[in-house]
């Protein structure tokens, strides 16, 4: 075996290099597809993760522009799934092909020297690095499931490891893999769960059929089943997916006095759009005891609600691939909601997964997604494990209903 891999080599150094490259992009990406079909195994993920990264740091120069591409694909080939419903569904192999070139560049870094001391500094150098501002590929991610921690210090050890033994003499050679052992996770927090009974919704309401007209009447009937059986079964909350409400909610008062009506008896959470001073909002309404309060999306989706171009650029691209509709407005800071004298964070969907969410005294985070721009894909799982990264690192509890995949408690 070992004589075909040399002769391929030497003979195809090309397809040998690709052949590698696809090899580092299968490891590092093990674990999610792992994760993606049920299958959880702390010791084969802490073994592919810890061989993806020795690749990065010896394979070729080449080899690593190939896994950059693949890990590009691999991760995010999903990403123009949501096309198809802007209506330009030829856009999705382009942005696929897009997400592979962008990582072939974020991973080439490395390709720009042959130095394992310095591909390691680079490599932990690129854990603080999100291209386009997208942060879902996070390094220290591919632990979120071994026996290694996720703090940055524990990969800085695995790196130290995996990278010393080239410039240690023969005898001690292998002596630094110890640190591999220190960086292992041996003390993990458990956070607390929140006192309050909770209903977490699952809905699996179609893209294609959410914003139709003869949608909308199923969805709210659907809606108010859903809250007079948590009311009957005695919940002291109930929270739904983002946008479970497919409208303007200030336009709509009858909706609204439903809902107020209904919280003298249970506290509801919904995602809804407002409309205000000419401006969208994503949005999150908290009504309890009659009255109601809102949290405005503050972290947009790049390239879905808003795009990260120069105004020029933005307009054009925004009515050309997205039907004028990525032109929401953020909020300038994140909303807490004090529900039955507990506080919560709030979190539409990408906002889960971004770390200024987690910024100040959070113990509890409400998330709320729509994942169905996506399905069928793995895009649920990443932003399952991306949650339990960020709920580790911030040692909090996330309560978080979805539509289409990924409903439940993770801590």
């Amino acid at each position: 075996m070992i004589e075909k891999l040399k002769t391929l080599k030497n003979t195809k150094p090309l397809l040998f290099n690709a052949a590698c490259g696809l090899l580092t992009a299968l490891l590092f990406s093990a674990f999610l597809y792992f994760e993606h079909f049920g299958i959880t195994s702390k010791f084969i993920n802490t073994i592919f993760a810890l061989a993806a990264l020795t690749l990065l740091l010896y394979s070729s120069k080449k080899s690593i522009l190939f896994a950059g591409f693949f890990m590009g694909i691999f991760w995010f080939y999903w990403v123009g799934f949501s096309f198809k419903h802007q209506g330009v569904t030829y856009m999705e192999p382009i942005i696929t092909l897009f997400f592979g070139f962008l990582y072939t560049l974020f991973f080439g870094v490395l390709a720009l020297t042959n130095k394992v001391y310095l591909r390691a500094i680079l490599l932990f150098g690129l854990s603080y690095v999100e291209p386009i501002d997208l942060n879902w590929l996070q390094i220290e991610l591919i632990f979120i499931e071994s026996y290694i921690g996720i703090a940055k210090y524990q990969l800085i050890l695995v790196l130290l490891a995996l990278s010393l033994p080239t410039y240690i003499p023969k005898k001690m050679k292998y002596l630094p893999l110890l640190f591999i052992v220190v960086a292992f996770n041996f003390n993990a927090e458990v956070p607390q769960e929140s006192k309050l009974k909770i209903k977490l919704v699952a809905t699996d309401i179609a893209q294609e059929k959410k914003w139709k007209r003869e949608s909308l009447r199923p969805t709210i009937t659907m809606i108010y089943q859903h809250i007079d059986e948590a009311i009957e079964n005695k919940y002291d909350l109930i929270i739904f997916p983002e946008s479970i409400f497919p409208l303007y909610m200030n336009k709509n008062p009858h909706v609204l006095n439903t809902l107020l009506i209904k919280s003298h008896h249970i506290t509801i959470v919904a995602g809804s759009l407002l409309r205000e001073n000419k401006q969208n909002f994503n949005v999150t309404y908290m009504i309890q005891d009659g009255k109601y309060e809102i949290a405005k999306k503050m972290l947009l989706v790049p390239f879905g609600e808003y795009i990260p171009l120069p105004k020029f650029a933005r307009k054009i691209i925004n009515d050309t691939f997205f039907n004028s509709q990525a032109d929401f407005t953020g909020a300038s800071e994140p909303t807490d909601f004090i529900i039955k004298g507990e506080t919560f964070r709030n979190a539409i969907c990408w906002e889960a997964t971004c770390p200024e969410i987690y910024e100040g005294d959070v113990k509890f985070l409400i998330a709320t997604s729509n994942n169905a721009w996506f399905a069928p894909s793995i895009e649920p799982t990443l932003q399952n494990l991306l949650l339990r990264y960020y709920a580790r690192k911030n040692n909090i509890t996330v309560y978080h209903s979805v539509n289409s995949k990924g409903t439940g408690v993770i801590k």
